[in-house]
C-alpha cells in the first residue's frame, strides 16, 4: 500500500527527512552512483524511494524528536555526517581496487597513458579503469549493492538518528580501512607483480652478460606482453576474492558505526 503523504504527522515527517539525509551521501558517493554522467534526478529519485522503504522499519520515539528548529538541524546535520562516514567506508574498497589497478600499470611501463575517468572528470591509469569497472561488474553480479543497503537499514538499529557521539575508535577504525585499502591493492596487483619483478631480473641479468643486446628497447615490449598474459591468468582468480571481499565489507560496514556509539 503507497504511503499516504498527505496525512503524515509531524513526527513521521521529521522521522522521513532524518532517513533521507543518511540516505543521500550513500548513494550518491557509492561506486556507479558517483559519476558524473548518472543523471542527478535519477539519484534523487532513487534516494526518495529507498527513504520511503526504510520508513516503516525504522522505529523512532516521536519523543527523542526535537521541536526545536536548531535542534532538529543539528539532528539533520548528524545523520548527513553518518551517510558520509558510511559512504566513505565503502569507496575506500574500491580505492584499493583501483590502486592495484595503478600498481600494475606502472612496473609494466603504462603509467603514462592515461585516459579521462568518467567517474571523476580527472586523468587515471589504464588498468586502474580496468581494475575498477571488473570490480564493478563483479559488485553487481554477486548482488553487492543488496548487503550496502541492508547495512543501511541496520544502521538504524545500531545508532538511532540524534545519537551520534564522536570518539577516537572513529579515527582508529579509519586508518584500520585505509591501511587495508593498501592490502586490496597488493593482492590485486601481486600476480602480475610478482612475474614482472622477476622478468627485470633476468633482463638485468642479460644486459651484463650480453652488454650489446640492447634491453631498454627489448624490455618494453616484453614487460607489456607479459603482464597482460598473466593478467589474463589471473582475472580467473578475481571472482573469488572479490565476493568475499564486498561481502566482508557488507557485512563489516555496520561495524563503522560502533565507535559513534562510545560515550
Amino acid at each position: 500500500m503507497p504511503v499516504d503523504i498527505l496525512h503524515w504527522s509531524l513526527s513521521k515527517f521529521q522521522t522521513f527527512i532524518l532517513i533521507l539525509m543518511r540516505v543521500v551521501p550513500l548513494l550518491f558517493l557509492m561506486p556507479i552512483l558517483n559519476s558524473r554522467s548518472f543523471p542527478g534526478l535519477v539519484k534523487v529519485g532513487l534516494a526518495f524511494m529507498t527513504s520511503l522503504v526504510l520508513l516503516p522499519l525504522v522505529k523512532i520515539d516521536p519523543a527523542h524528536l526535537p521541536l526545536d528548529p536548531w535542534q532538529f538541524a543539528i539532528f539533520l546535520a548528524a545523520e548527513t555526517m553518518i551517510g558520509f562516514i558510511l559512504a566513505l567506508a565503502v569507496n575506500l574498497v574500491f580505492a584499493g581496487i583501483q590502486f592495484g589497478g595503478e600498481l600494475v600499470g606502472f612496473q609494466m611501463g603504462l603509467s603514462v597513458a592515461q585516459v579521462i575517468d568518467p567517474q571523476s572528470g580527472v586523468d587515471s591509469g589504464i588498468l586502474s579503469q580496468f581494475y575498477y569497472f571488473l570490480g564493478v561488474l563483479i559488485f553487481l553480479a554477486i548482488n553487492g549493492h543488496h548487503w550496502f543497503f541492508r547495512a543501511l537499514s541496520e544502521s538504524f538499529q545500531l545508532l538511532a538518528p540524534g545519537e551520534i557521539h564522536l570518539a577516537p575508535g572513529l579515527y582508529q577504525h579509519f586508518l584500520h580501512l585505509a591501511g587495508n585499502m593498501f592490502v586490496i591493492a597488493i593482492k590485486m596487483a601481486a600476480p602480475v607483480m610478482a612475474v614482472l619483478i622477476f622478468t627485470q631480473i633476468a633482463l638485468s641479468i642479460l644486459a651484463k652478460a650480453v652488454p650489446q643486446v640492447n634491453i631498454l628497447m627489448t624490455s618494453f615490449p616484453l614487460t607489456i606482453s607479459l603482464g597482460f598474459f598473466f593478467l589474463g591468468l589471473s582475472i580467473e582468480l578475481f571472482l573469488p576474492y572479490f565476493q568475499t571481499l564486498f561481502e566482508n565489507s557488507g557485512r563489516g560496514l555496520g561495524g563503522t558505526l560502533l565507535p559513534l556509539m562510545q560515550r
